[in-house]
């Protein structure tokens, strides 16, 4: 791994690559989830490197890991901003060329609109997306709940604290936002006709987050080539409870993006 920074206007983002840089090959740049950043995804980028020979990019997002804090209370359209301003600018930043993206949850949403923002785009090769949300369900927020209480009064926090130096602004910029009865009209199948490269999206049988009908309204909106998969024995994070089968199916999907 070679760590890194790059400072945006609104301040400095740590970033990490695996592989060869962007002069090299293609790079797969990875979105985490919204109690995410580079550490926690563990293994996952060094095995996509060896399997796909693509370059592998990550960044924390402002909030998370060892990036500069995101001022609360974060607005309702905190992804959108992100996929339309921030990714932009970092992908700019980090010299990035011809690139496929692969996002977990939040990651994974934010992946779409920026695939819908920029549509045919020659940069952008395809966008493979985890546990994304496109609308919210019940399931998705009495769970969201749930882990509120455990932060508050369990030893979430203390285990989050490991990889955020301000770990109150991530899990409150999420678990708050995703709260706010605003956040219930968050809906992005208006992004996922427009998205132009080919997708491939993989959601856990037994995700506490979202049921398999996400994946069902992303295949009833979006009409670029697609590949879904429902992951059996997984949950939210299939690429660390299911990590052969949800690798295998990304580092097939990465190199068929391959020119």
């Amino acid at each position: 791994m070679r760590s890194g920074t790059v400072q945006l206007d609104k301040g400095t983002l740590e970033t990490a690559w695996w592989g060869p840089g962007p002069d090299q090959a293609p790079t797969l740049v990875l979105l985490h989830e919204g109690l995410g950043c580079i550490a926690l995804w563990r293994d996952v980028p060094e095995r996509l490197a060896e399997a796909t020979g693509w370059g592998i990019f990550a960044y924390s997002r402002f909030g998370y890991g060892q990036s500069d804090p995101a001022p609360l209370p974060w607005p309702v359209t905190y992804m959108h901003h992100e996929a339309q301003t921030i990714l932009p600018a970092v992908l700019l930043a980090a010299g990035v060329k011809r690139m496929a993206l692969l996002g977990h949850s939040d990651g994974g949403s934010i992946a779409a609109i920026y695939a819908g923002t920029v549509g045919a785009s020659p940069a952008l090769a395809g966008i493979a997306m985890m546990a994304a949300h496109f609308f919210v369900e019940d399931l998705n927020i009495a769970s969201i709940e749930r882990i509120k209480v455990d932060y508050d009064t369990g030893d979430l926090r203390p285990r989050l604290a490991r990889y955020h130096q301000n770990v109150d602004i991530a899990f409150r910029g999420w678990n708050d936002t995703w709260l706010d009865p605003r956040f219930r009209d968050f809906d992005l199948t208006g992004f996922l006709p427009k998205i132009a490269c080919p997708i491939l999206g993989l959601q856990g049988a037994e995700d506490p987050y979202g049921t398999d009908e996400q994946l069902r309204v992303l295949a009833r909106h979006a009409t670029a080539p697609m590949q879904t998969r429902l992951i059996p024995g997984a949950k939210h994070s299939p690429h660390l409870e299911a990590k052969a089968t949800t690798l295998d199916a990304i580092a097939g999907f990465v190199r068929s993006l391959t020119p």
